[in-house]
């Protein structure tokens, strides 16, 4: 615990000026961002008796170690430069708002030729319409389905769309008069464009002037005894009328406004939002957060515009924007409201009326998500304490290991060996920290050198993040990093593991950018910050070969156990037996989900890597040969058999392959050895004429490829 008056600057120092500052750690992480009209007043706060401050506040300045600033020249720049600190940093001091779901919304991609109907979650795209938020995905297809019946806008995938355009038949919809067909040239590109925009029109509130225009063409047809389109467009005008009355109207004057209320304790606040358009309420969505410090109102309804609109810019921002209390002050929060709608925003608190009334409903739905989230985390809370709580005990540990991180290797056969590494922080998944490893320090398979070797790779990098930082340095003289393992950060030996280093894990399922490991200015760095428990895949062997890593660096802070499959038992580096924690035990239940998913992260990056290795072909060693043009030769020629026996002239007649390159295809495939004819396993039937890109593959008896010669049944081959 850091003492503030070691890093207070001095009064003089910090100018009197707009400015945003940050605090920083030990680690030079980043831990909380904060803005002011007066840099010299808002930071003389922090450093005054820590018996007068917020115990979060107390928290942050006595875990910080140095502050620093940077002056702007408005308060609506400090604004803007908070926001985007905050989203580059993500201090965990900071407010942060967690959404409790994933909403969906009804999206209009405008920016396709053809533009397609459909939901949509998740980050939003350039060139697509949205509406919403919805509570739920169905309420969206209930709308569309009544919508489309008037505006037959295309709904289908990609897939299906370049389908029925190559077999000339549209789908169902297209017959049913739901769908214009576009696929199959029943519409042009610009009639479906005008139909999208009337759609959009209709979505966004403009809903009186199209149904009146309905109703003109509907008396029309009645006067001519057009009798059945007249039935058509009655029947059109009721589908229009029940689907806008899934949005009850809410403010009779038609108006667009979004409604903030805020409800909140002492320790948390729930934020909620009803998005009024035309009167109608068209989306509500809700945030959770944790007060770090003594935040007022006004502060967090400012943290949540900025969340909210802070990607935001257009008519996604509203012209009004209803709060329970203004941020202080207001002006700089509405002149950047302003700026990102492009137009004037009004930023104010209702007093009376109709809007009043709905900002009571608004704060009442609040209100009951604060209450059923301090519901759920309190038994959640409980629950990871006790867990880690008991692992403490059983390990013997002096406090509870509030980040764990285990390790696990994975192999098929002595192949692909890859190894994982998760991390569990206060008996949570922190996905963005996950990490994965390939083995190259040696060839085969070993699991005890396999994880000695990925120990001595994560634990290294964090000790030399140490040095480069000076923390290793003890008393101003002796260093924290022993003989030996010093030695072993310099010996000849780790130039082979150094070729191996860790590939951060980029689908998007399972990592986000990592937020745990920042560098010198707070960005997101692997492996600077250690754990208090290392957990291993396995029994003695594993656990031996992870503390003897640890060992070799000099690491002497950082406890280590094993879990083993057979009988979940839980396996110390000094101890002959195992511990036995009881079945019932939640400590014994967050070990074996710890293991459980650096067993799945390990297996897919190791399937990842075989499929990829199985895709390979001759191809692939051609130097400068891109996919596009590699697909164009399989398709010109049908199989790489026949493309091995072209002569460099045929080869040239491919679109994009120029005699050097040519040339260069033919002796690669040349070189290579042609391959086994593939065999299906389950029929026994050779399938030489079916060469691929892809030949040094058999088929499966489920359609997967697997080596030619290996067993088909893999269970229990795979680790």
């Amino acid at each position: 615990m850091a003492d503030p008056s070691s890093y207070r600057p001095k009064p003089g120092q910090i100018p009197d000026s707009p400015g945003v500052y940050r605090f920083r750690d030990e680690h030079r992480r980043v831990i909380y961002v904060g803005k002011a009209k007066s840099l010299r007043q808002r930071l003389a706060n922090y450093f005054q008796d820590l018996a007068g401050l917020h115990p979060r506040t107390r928290t942050m300045v006595t875990t910080a170690a140095s502050v620093e600033w940077t002056v702007v020249s408005t308060e609506v720049e400090a604004l803007q430069l908070e926001y985007s600190w905050i989203k580059e940093y993500d201090p965990r001091f900071n407010v942060k708002y967690r959404d409790d779901k994933s909403y969906p919304y009804l999206a209009v991609t405008m920016n396709e030729e053809f533009p397609r109907v459909q939901v949509m979650r998740g980050h939003k795209k350039k060139g697509v319409r949205y509406f919403g938020p919805y509570a739920h995905a169905w309420a969206i297809r209930d709308t569309v389905d009544l919508l489309l019946r008037v505006f037959p806008v295309r709904t289908c995938s990609a897939g299906v769309f370049k389908n029925a355009a190559r077999t000339g038949r549209p789908c169902l919809l297209g017959y049913i008069g739901k769908c214009s067909a576009p696929c199959v040239g029943r519409i042009s590109p610009e009639d479906h464009g005008e139909l999208a925009e009337e759609f959009c029109d209709f979505m966004a509130g403009r809903t009186g002037t199209y149904l009146r225009r309905l109703e003109t063409r509907m008396m029309e047809a009645a006067e001519e005894m057009e009798y059945e389109r007249a039935a058509r467009l009655r029947d059109d005008i009721e589908a229009l009328k029940k689907a806008m009355e899934k949005n009850a109207v809410v403010l009779a004057d038609a108006t667009d406004a979004d409604l903030i209320a805020v409800a909140e304790d002492e320790l948390e606040a729930a934020v909620q939002i009803f998005h009024v358009r035309g009167g109608r309420v068209r989306g509500q969505r809700g945030w959770v957060t944790d007060k770090v410090e003594d935040v007022t109102t006004g502060a967090l309804v400012e943290h949540a515009l900025q969340q909210l609109y802070g990607e935001e810019t257009g008519d996604a921002v509203p012209k009004e924007v209803l709060v329970p209390a203004l941020p202080e002050p207001v002006e700089p929060v509405q002149e950047w409201l302003t700026g990102r709608r492009g137009a004037n925003v009004s930023l104010r608190v209702p007093q009376r009326g109709d809007k009043k009334a709905l900002m009571e409903t608004v704060q009442r739905n609040a209100q009951q998500a604060l209450v059923l989230h301090k519901t759920k985390r309190a038994s959640d809370l409980t629950t990871r304490s006790r867990a880690l709580e008991e692992i403490a005990e059983a390990l013997g540990l002096d406090s509870a290991p509030l980040r764990i991180e285990c390790y696990d290797i994975s192999h098929l056969q002595g192949d692909d060996v890859v190894a994982s590494m998760v991390v569990f922080e206060d008996g949570l998944q922190r996905k963005s920290e996950y990490r994965r490893f390939q083995i190259k320090g040696f060839a085969g398979q070993d699991d005890v050198r396999s994880m000695h070797e990925v120990i001595t790779r994560r634990f290294r990098r964090y000790l030399a993040e140490k040095e480069r930082t000076g923390e290793w340095v003890e008393d101003g003289a002796e260093t924290a990093l022993t003989a030996s393992g010093t030695a072993a950060l310099t010996a000849s030996g780790t130039a082979a593991l150094g070729a191996a280093e860790t590939a951060a894990e980029t689908a998007a399922a399972d990592t986000a950018p990592a937020d745990g490991f920042k560098d010198d200015d707070g960005r997101p760095k692997k492996f600077a910050y250690p754990p208090q428990l290392v957990v291993v895949d396995g029994g003695r062997p594993q656990v031996a070969a992870a503390q003897r890593a640890l060992d070799e660096l000099g690491i002497d802070d950082i406890a280590v156990c094993g879990l083993a499959k057979r009988l979940e038992e839980v396996w110390l580096p000094e101890d002959d037996d195992p511990v036995v924690l009881p079945r019932t035990s939640e400590g014994l239940y967050l070990l074996q989900r710890v293991r459980d998913e650096a067993h799945r992260f390990a297996i897919t990056y190791q399937r990842t890597k075989r499929a990829k290795r199985f895709r390979a072909g001759p191809l692939d060693d051609v130097p400068g040969l891109g996919e596009s043009r590699k697909q164009a030769l399989i398709k010109h020629f049908g199989s790489v058999k026949k493309l091995r026996s072209a002569t460099i002239e045929q080869i040239q007649e491919v679109p994009g392959i120029g005699r050097k390159t040519a040339e260069t295809i033919a002796a690669a495939l040349a070189q290579a050895a042609p391959a086994a004819p593939a065999v299906n396993t389950a029929t026994g039937e050779i399938m030489d004429d079916r060469e691929d890109e892809a030949p040094e593959t058999t088929a499966g008896a489920s359609g997967e490829p697997v080596p030619a010669g290996a067993p088909d049944d893999r269970r229990g081959q795979e680790r």
